[in-house]
């Protein structure tokens, strides 16, 4: 299993840490933002393909706000999978 943490950008949270184990999103730990619709999101997409909770959660924005914590989760995910290419 692996970590990786991610500083959003634009949002209320701090810190995005994913846990994968390979291709899947053992779990996800995300610090400061709306703690329920946080937990939420986490309970949803525990267990899924990284590749499904990128394509389900890029692009959602919060308000007026052209990026959210979804939206940053997604980002995080992007990254991780290129830290993985390189």
């Amino acid at each position: 299993m692996k970590e990786y943490n991610y500083k959003p950008h634009g949002v209320c949270s701090s810190n995005i840490k994913l846990i994968v184990n390979g291709d899947i999103l053992e779990d996800i730990e995300v610090t400061g933002g709306c703690n329920g619709n946080l937990k939420g999101i986490r309970s949803l997409v525990q267990g899924m393909k990284l590749v499904d909770v990128k394509e389900k959660l890029k692009g959602i924005k919060c308000g007026f706000k052209e990026t959210s914590c979804p939206d940053q989760i997604a980002v995080a995910i992007e990254e991780y999978l290129g830290e993985l290419v390189k």
